[in-house]
């Protein structure tokens, strides 16, 4: 998109006192974000007791032969809806490119591939998401509640989910350790 207000591949940071206390210390990978709405997966709260062994289990699909790794809290909309944010070396019908270096899928067919050994080199699994109507992430941008930073696949991939927020604002060159809540007048 060439509209600059659209930022599909980037990272939401939570600003310290964000009201809406379910997105304390977030990050979310923006996913797709148009004239519609957006929607994302938040990367930095794991499911508790939930690995991806069980989840893949529930459906049936044999996990023996992949490692085990947590399943992330992707957001409070739908949080029994599965997705999956990848490398693009995996290309199902119904992916969608979300940055330069990976993908959002949410069908069985890449958790089948996944526990095959056939799916995407770098994966992430989430449940849930969270959602914008048109013109509300906008809005909330305009105020206190966010902070927008260029996404990087190796945060995205590479970095513990409890580490994320501290990591992607040091990566934005912001030390979160002098970040305070309320904003300030001149």
């Amino acid at each position: 998109m060439t509209d600059p207000r659209f930022y599909g591949g980037r990272f939401l940071l939570a600003l310290p006192g964000m009201e809406d206390e379910r997105f304390d210390h977030s990050v979310i990978a923006l996913c797709v974000h148009d004239e519609d709405g957006a929607l994302g997966i938040s990367l930095s709260e794991e499911v508790e007791g939930v690995g991806l062994r069980d989840l893949l289990q529930s459906f049936d699909i044999d996990a023996s032969a992949i490692p085990d790794q947590p399943v992330l809290k992707g957001g409070p909309v739908e949080p029994r809806r599965g997705f999956v944010l990848h490398s693009l070396d995996w290309a199902g019908q119904d992916m969608v490119q979300s940055g330069p270096d990976w993908g959002l899928s949410g069908s069985l067919d890449i958790l089948k591939a996944i526990a095959e050994g056939r799916g995407p080199s770098r994966y992430l699994v989430a449940l849930g998401y969270a959602g914008w109507g048109a013109g509300q992430l906008e809005r909330e941008m305009a105020g206190e509640s966010w902070f927008l930073a260029e996404g990087d696949a190796a945060l995205l991939f590479d970095t513990p989910a409890h580490r994320k927020w501290r990591a992607a604002y040091a990566a934005a060159g912001v030390d979160s350790a002098h970040l305070v809540s309320g904003g300030g007048s001149a």
